[in-house]
């Protein structure tokens, strides 16, 4: 009997006891490997000793101290640090407690902007299928779930959708990776030309798509066309970078593999890597200036912005993949994951589509490798995997409707920073155990 509404009322899930390292252990005393991160959110594993001592230092200083009365030094440290390494033009930094926050607080930010500079007709947004924003209201209404927009349809804003740049589903026989490219950019042209250009306020996409596709990076040079045509026509650039960024893929930042720059970005869970709940938009500036020039306030806020003990569990995270070099290590993990998963899955007569950058991986599962069908969605193939994998110790991050919100299959692995090769064999050896048995 449990007083929790649990996300799944009838799933009887184990208690998690502990962590350390790669592991989370339940009551029972069973490790599990967390090849997932959560949501990728455990970037640095578990129980890591200097975020914890970092927790009891700010927890003994101030705890909590609201932004209408105080500022406070862990949000400004981090702030002057992620602005340090953030893409060129970003200037300030507005922190929240999660990636949905992080979006809908970027979205306002992009009406406010353009409120204060006169122009009040831009108020349209475009976004991409199969897309994840947030669970709020705006940013559900922003991303392109279908299955998690329906119940909620009528409460939600009006936006609109194009496709997604999704080589393995949508490139065409013969069709080079440049080409492609371009011709998945020009839907956004051609969107924005017919709702009217100055009426759309901003478009919002994930550098790699996460949690709806699976791991779904865009062709080479998709990107700098979407950022020519955002230019074009005064149109905000927002990349929500809160499961691809952080290190994730490599670079700090997912987009610096694409060489451009937003108007805003949003960042979450590799920040705090899951110690605190934190996440950030980081945004130009300006945006900034507008602001501050206009009406001298942004006219959003929450009561735990820039709370100090997330603020300084970030510092923390952020101190330890700096020291220890750990974007090397999830370059050089990334590349030994994915051969192994190249290795162990490439023939597989149920994976289609091995795909990511650096340590977020996905592997999309068909019917039939050679049509690319996909399964039957009544027989929840992902959920299964998930269940055998859950039974031989492996959290992986699985979802269905990967092609359209109702057909396709996933398997999302985004394992913390620090895995090795024993680590990563482990993953490779586990999940094939559980995928065979899954899918036969």
């Amino acid at each position: 009997m449990t007083h929790i509404l649990h996300r799944q009322i009838h799933a009887s899930l184990p208690v998690a006891r502990g962590g350390r390292g790669v592991e989370l252990f339940d009551a029972a005393g069973k490790a599990y490997v967390d090849a997932s991160g959560g949501a990728a959110v455990s970037c640095l594993g578990h129980g890591h000793p200097d975020v914890v001592d970092a927790l009891k230092k700010q927890a003994e200083t101030l705890a909590y101290a609201h932004t209408s009365f105080f500022t406070n030094e862990p949000a400004e440290q981090l702030a002057d640090r992620l602005i340090a390494g953030a893409p060129e033009g970003i200037s300030h930094a507005y922190f929240v407690s999660g990636g949905s926050e992080a979006n809908e607080a970027a979205l306002k930010m992009a009406r406010q902007y353009f409120v204060e500079k006169g122009e009040p007709q831009r108020h349209r947004i475009i976004a991409r299928r199969q897309s994840y924003h947030g669970n709020t209201l705006g940013t559900l209404a922003t991303g392109g779930n279908e299955w998690r927009r329906e119940p909620f349809r009528p409460l939600l804003i009006e936006t609109h959708h194009i496709d997604p740049c999704y080589a393995y589903r949508y490139q065409e026989a013969g069709e080079s990776e440049e080409a492609y490219g371009l011709r998945a950019a020009q839907a956004l042209e051609d969107r924005i030309n017919e709702l009217g250009p100055d009426t759309v306020m901003a478009f919002v996409a994930e550098p790699v798509v996460g949690a709806t596709a699976g791991a779904v990076p865009a062709v080479s040079g998709y990107f700098k066309r979407i950022r020519e045509i955002c230019d074009r026509y005064g149109v905000l650039l927002i990349l929500d970078e809160v499961m691809c960024g952080m290190g994730r893929t490599g670079t700090m930042h997912a987009c610096e593999q694409d060489g451009i720059a937003p108007d805003m970005m949003t960042i979450a869970k590799g920040l705090g890597g899951g110690y605190q709940p934190i996440g950030a938009v980081l945004l130009g500036q300006h945006i900034f200036d507008a602001f501050a020039e206009g009406s001298g306030l942004f006219q959003h806020g929450h009561t735990y912005i820039c709370h100090p003990m997330a603020c300084a569990a970030a510092l923390a995270v952020q101190d330890v993949i700096e020291r220890d070099g750990l974007l090397a290590n999830v370059r050089e993990m990334g590349g030994y994951l994915r051969e192994r998963l190249e290795a162990r899955f490439g023939n597989h007569a149920h994976v289609g589509d091995i795909r990511g950058r650096g340590l977020f991986l996905g592997l999309e599962l068909v019917a039939d490798r050679s049509g690319k069908e996909p399964f039957d969605p009544a027989r929840r193939v992902h959920a299964a995997v998930k269940k055998e994998a859950m039974q031989r110790g492996l959290m992986v991050y699985p979802a269905g409707g990967t092609i359209d919100g109702t057909r396709g299959d996933h398997i999302l692995l985004a394992p913390p920073f620090i895995i090795d090769r024993v680590v990563a064999d482990t993953i490779v050896e586990r999940l094939g155990e559980a995928m065979d048995v899954a899918t036969a």
